[in-house]
């Protein structure tokens, strides 16, 4: 999958709604400097609406497979999804960025369309295809959201993607966690090996507190 490349220069502005401090995944509310950026470039409303279509990839999927498997992490973990999927259609609302929702499992863009018929193919297999599925996605995502937040300064996607991050850290954990429980193993395919074992060895996260 075609991650999005870092794209430079970025205006800075004064301010930040203060709501958007919920969305953060670690105790420091604070910013680096005096100054916060909350100037949507154009890379930043790209990076939105691929996001938005990636938090909903792992929700039509998670649903598809739950559906099939009934598997707790799929029941569980879909509805997160969805909140994923509302804290970034926040930004979008905010901002004034318009986007479109199609129907579960349908997808605007064709490299997240291609994704999903490949994983719902793949993960209607078997449970332990459907985990690894879940795995999969949430391995994406991190890195995904990684790239982003290096590419903008923009204050307040930063706060909200790297609570989505925070989220699909423990979303792995989970779905590697039943991995092993079933007597497999998960192999990262997008993380490094040496960031995949620092979220494995961990705890689950207190996300947003």
């Amino acid at each position: 999958m075609k991650l999005f490349k870092q794209i430079g220069t970025y205006l800075s502005i004064f301010g930040l709604p203060f709501l958007l401090v919920l969305f953060s995944c670690n105790n420091d509310d604070t910013l680096a400097g005096d100054l916060e950026n909350t100037e949507f470039t154009n890379a930043d409303s790209a990076a939105l609406l691929f996001m938005l279509e990636e938090e909903k990839l792992a929700r039509d999927t998670y649903t598809y497979l739950e559906n099939l498997w009934e598997i707790n992490q799929f029941s569980n973990i879909k509805k997160s999804e969805q909140s994923h999927m509302n804290a970034v259609r926040g930004l979008l609302d905010q901002n004034n960025i318009s986007y479109t929702l199609l129907a579960y499992g349908e997808f605007n863009n064709p490299d997240i369309q291609e994704l999903y018929d490949q994983f719902v193919d793949y993960g209607s297999e078997n449970r332990e295809n459907a985990l690894e599925v879940g795995a999969n996605i949430e391995d994406l995502d991190i890195v995904d959201l990684a790239n982003f937040i290096d590419a903008t300064t923009n204050s307040a996607m930063i706060k909200v993607f790297e609570s989505l991050q925070c989220g699909s850290r423990n979303h792995l954990w989970s779905f590697v966690n039943a991995i092993e429980l079933s007597g497999n193993t998960y192999e990262p395919k997008y993380l490094t090996q040496a960031d995949y074992t620092l979220i494995i060895n961990d705890s689950l996260e207190q996300c947003g507190r």
